[in-house]
């Protein structure tokens, strides 16, 4: 999206600003504002890309809410496979099946690998033991920040001005 027609018109809105300013020294806000809203396209082109913004996030909710449908779907189908599997297993298992051969598949029934069972963790030697690094906590040092805290390294940005957009 180009914003080369947007740029135009502020560069527009704000010549005739400092011109009507310049013209007219003794006028109110109130009026430059209805003035150069009714000599300038400026707020129309900002509210079309409010406009614009709002259906992007319509969007952006509708296809989150899918993603989320479908994760939730393919976790059930993750779920359901491991559970057939596992039936199938049992029962190959229980009648003594090692193997079921047809067309379209071979299953086999084998023993696996054993898997790690830590008994006490204070009693496996220090050399299996991977050291992890420091990780600063962000998010205790902003809350100490704007408790007012002095935190050395540490300081709060500058505000950044945001777009507030209330629906009806």
């Amino acid at each position: 999206m180009s914003n080369f027609p947007l740029s135009v018109e502020k560069t527009k809105y704000l010549q005739l600003k400092q011109r009507l300013v310049s013209d007219y020294p003794g006028v109110d806000q109130d009026t430059l504002a209805d003035t150069l809203e009714g000599i300038t396209d400026l707020h129309e082109m900002i509210a079309a890309i409010i406009r614009s913004a709002l259906v992007d996030e319509a969007l952006q909710s509708g296809l989150r809410s899918r993603i989320d449908d479908m994760r939730q779907r393919l976790a059930r189908l993750e779920e359901r496979g491991m559970k057939k599997r596992q039936l199938a297993l049992e029962a190959m298992t229980e009648v003594g099946l090692k193997k079921l051969e047809l067309s379209d598949f071979t299953a086999s029934a084998r023993s696996g690998s054993p898997a790690l069972v830590v008994i006490s963790e204070d009693l496996v030697p220090e050399a299996y033991w991977v050291p992890q690094p420091p990780k600063l906590d962000r998010q205790s040092v902003l809350a100490e920040l704007k408790r007012g805290a002095d935190v050395p390294g540490a300081q709060l940005s500058n505000p950044k001005p945001n777009l507030s957009v209330r629906t009806k």
